[in-house]
């Protein structure tokens, strides 16, 4: 006999919510994490007073009313509201692209006065191209908004993020950018967002409370061992790397935090400011406590947690964050897919088994359709 009915390869959001629901399906369930702590990405550490994201800024964001209901069910979420801006050379700009962004773009003040800029800057991109498919990202760009977004707004932090040029960036990358020619700089559609009271850390042990857990554990330092200790497994870590990389190594892109503790109780105003000349190295700055107090209560905390994010080619030994969904990679992924369907007992889940880039509420979506 099996000790457990599951043994469950990494903490993060997809194996601590699969777990949740394993347990209240009646399974016996073991957690481990090669990590010295649970929550996987989403993991926070309080620095002065302040739930640090970690692994870079989280923000829940659902239309799911389901999902909704259930992160709520295990901690309740604050009023939170991501409306990013950006930075260039000095000016800031609001986003997403709405009416705010093209005041301080052009000074149009009318829909009717922005969407007439913008098409302007569309059609002499279409000339510029003379009607042919847009090759790369740039081309695609500058058809949907224009050049002077793409060169302020779009085109250095595309370059930081991605190591590259953009007219090396294939163009469906960029396949569509939101324009909203209406005063509003939410950053999602969504009907529901927000942060959980108390940070993520609360979500995580609601999600596995009661499940067996182990960190500082490396699957594959004795995989053998561990995989007869379940009937089934649940596997979140590189799917190329549970196949020994025998077909390859799939590419990922990484992110390297400056953590900074500065005594001031408001640096930047904003939990997200984007940078997005290519001269700044880093792609964005991250202040922490607003994510989670609001208006004035900043002030009740005398000191300020920010991060800036630097974003880079991923070697062994860094954390893989982000898939590098281009053609090879792409194709090297679906044959690694075809070795993992013909493993019956273990279920290949989350950003990199699946070598997909996933927002959180649709890997909660995704775990309860399971059930």
């Amino acid at each position: 006999m099996k000790k457990f009915d599951y043994l469950i390869v990494g903490s993060g959001l997809f194996g601590a919510t699969f777990a949740y629901k394993a347990k209240q399906a009646g399974k016996k369930c073991l957690v481990i994490d090669k990590r010295s702590h649970l929550g996987g990405n989403i993991y926070c550490e309080n620095i002065e007073g302040i739930n640090v994201h970690k692994y870079g800024a989280h923000i829940f964001h659902t239309s799911n009313k389901t999902v909704w209901d259930f992160v709520n069910s295990i901690v309740e979420f604050n009023r939170y509201t991501n409306s990013p801006v950006a930075n260039y050379k000095g000016k800031l700009y609001n986003l997403p692209f709405n009416m705010n962004t093209f005041y301080q773009m052009w000074g149009v003040t009318t829909p009717k006065q922005a969407e007439a800029k913008i098409e302007e800057q569309k059609a002499e991109a279409l000339l510029h191209q003379n009607g042919r498919e847009p090759q790369n990202l740039e081309e695609q760009a500058l058809l949907l908004v224009g050049k002077d977004i793409y060169e302020k707004l779009i085109k250095g932090y595309t370059e930081k993020q991605w190591g590259r040029d953009c007219k090396d960036l294939p163009a469906f990358i960029i396949r569509r950018l939101p324009v909203r020619f209406v005063y509003d700089n939410n950053y999602f559609n969504d009907k529901y967002q927000g942060i959980p009271i108390g940070g993520y850390n609360k979500l995580i042990e609601g999600l596995l409370s009661g499940v067996e857990t182990k960190t500082n554990v490396d699957f594959f330092e004795d995989k053998t061992f561990w995989l007869e200790q379940a009937d089934k497994i649940v596997f979140t870590g590189k799917i190329d790397e549970y196949f020994d990389y025998k077909l390859g190594k799939l590419e990922y892109r990484t992110v390297r935090f400056e953590e900074e503790i500065i005594c001031v109780p408001n640096y930047q105003g904003n939990a997200v400011v984007n940078y997005t000349e290519r001269e700044v190295p880093y792609t964005r700055c991250i202040e922490h406590k607003h994510f989670e107090m609001f208006g004035n209560d900043v002030y009740s905390c005398p000191k300020t947690v920010i991060s800036k994010e630097f974003s880079t080619e991923w070697k062994p030994g860094m954390e893989p964050y982000y898939p590098v969904n281009d053609e090879k990679n792409s194709a090297l992924y679906e044959k690694y897919k075809s070795l993992a369907e013909k493993e019956t007992n273990v279920i290949f889940g989350g950003r990199l088994a699946e070598y997909k880039y996933y927002d959180m509420a649709p890997i909660v979506e995704k775990v309860l359709g399971m059930f």
